[in-house]
């Protein structure tokens, strides 16, 4: 039976191709905009129920001043203050290829210990002994203003080693910045970006700012990360009375908050999914009529030769469901691996793009379901259709 439903969709090949095509097509969108979806939810999981983040209150666009962190070290609970500030250069080479950068002091790499780590960096001058309380693999960033660290991913994608000078163009800060890559960044989380680079908030703060001393975000490690939400509000309650005042909120918190802000797109583009799928359904649907109805002889013969209403009914069901199912696995499974493995991480503000397993065996799931509905109806028709109607067609 599976052999003759093969031969069955091998008599129109061109039709089949481009149903299956449509198909592909149509379950590659519903995956490909349901990872966007499923990359906001793990954007949420790079945020720690351990670490806080403190901003400015009127706007995380708005920065505040840098002598807040002598203030935030002496708040009871807090283990180390880092500063992170966001560059938004670009390539000069290749202004539309994007790439996160964040200026950092000494403390945001040891704040993020456990969930990175430098995989590849530059070593000392042999007889150079490492400043004390750094890590060696840190010593040359440390020592070095113009030095910074990579993720892998940039690394590969870009095709830069270790000790290579890279060019980036400032735009909130103009110019022309010169960077050495001195260290190379692999996260121990799937869910933590691996194309971004790290470069020394004073070498920023002294060319780009003037030495304003203006910082974007703190973060903040905890020393007990049960007094979180006390340590956020002391914090709050701190500043209340500075200009400008700040908030404080968990790590996780904040990346919820920042997901927040992309409105009411994860319902448009739930939306935009289920639209593709109807389409796709109306035109699998058609697709089947249309074979059903130049194939009316041919059931008669087969029911004359002794195929049951049944085997007629399944036949024809399982033609549509090779063409959707076909098409869904191959759509779902390039979603999958095709968009991952691009790297794209909206513009470094989360992580690279994830397509979950859920979605691909959802899309899937969606594929089987389209031919089941598409192949109802002309399926109920080939069944029902009586011998003796079905030969006066004949010509």
């Amino acid at each position: 039976m599976f052999h003759l439903v093969l031969v069955n969709l091998g008599r129109n090949p061109l039709r089949t191709l481009l149903t299956l095509a449509s198909v592909t097509l149509a379950l590659f969108l519903f995956c490909a905009l349901s990872g966007v979806l499923d990359t906001l939810q793990e954007s949420i999981k790079v945020g720690s129920e351990t670490r806080l983040v403190t901003r400015n209150k009127v706007s995380l666009i708005f920065p505040m001043p840098k002598s807040y962190m002598q203030r935030l070290q002496a708040v009871d609970g807090v283990k180390r203050v880092a500063i992170s500030n966001w560059f938004g250069g670009t390539d000069p080479a290749n202004p539309r290829d994007f790439f996160a950068q964040f200026a950092v002091d000494e403390n945001y790499i040891p704040i993020y210990s456990s969930d990175v780590d430098i995989v590849e960096w530059s070593k000392l001058p042999e007889g150079v002994p490492a400043p004390a309380g750094v890590d060696p693999k840190l010593a040359v960033f440390e020592t070095e203003q113009t030095a910074c660290i990579v993720g892998i991913k940039l690394m590969e994608k870009r095709g830069w080693k270790l000790g290579q000078q890279v060019t980036v163009r400032g735009t909130i800060y103009p110019g022309d910045w010169t960077f050495t890559i001195r260290g190379v960044y692999k996260a121990k989380k799937k869910s933590f970006d691996e194309s971004s680079l790290l470069f020394h908030f004073n070498y920023l703060e002294q060319k780009g700012m003037g030495g304003s001393g203006q910082v974007g975000i703190y973060i903040l490690q905890l020393s007990d990360p049960s007094r979180a939400r006390a340590g956020a509000s002391a914090i709050d309650g701190m500043f209340q009375t500075s200009a400008p005042s700040t908030r404080t909120e968990s790590e996780q918190a904040f990346q919820a908050g920042f997901v927040s802000m992309y409105g009411n797109l994860p319902f448009v583009l739930r939306l935009v999914g289920l639209a593709i799928v109807f389409s796709i359904l109306l035109i699998a649907a058609n697709t089947m009529m249309v074979s059903m109805r130049e194939r009316t002889s041919e059931f008669a013969v087969l029911k004359t030769l002794g195929f049951t209403d049944g085997a007629v009914f399944g036949m024809v069901v399982a033609e549509a469901a090779v063409i959707t199912v076909g098409g869904g696995t191959i759509g779902a499974l390039a979603a999958k691996f095709g968009i991952e493995r691009s790297g794209f991480n909206m513009l470094g503000f989360l992580p690279s793009m994830t397509v979950y397993w859920s979605t691909v065996f959802t899309g899937i799931g969606i594929a089987l379901l389209i031919g089941a509905v598409s192949g109802l109806i002309p399926a109920l028709q080939a069944s029902r259709l009586r011998i003796v109607d079905a030969l006066r067609r004949v010509e």
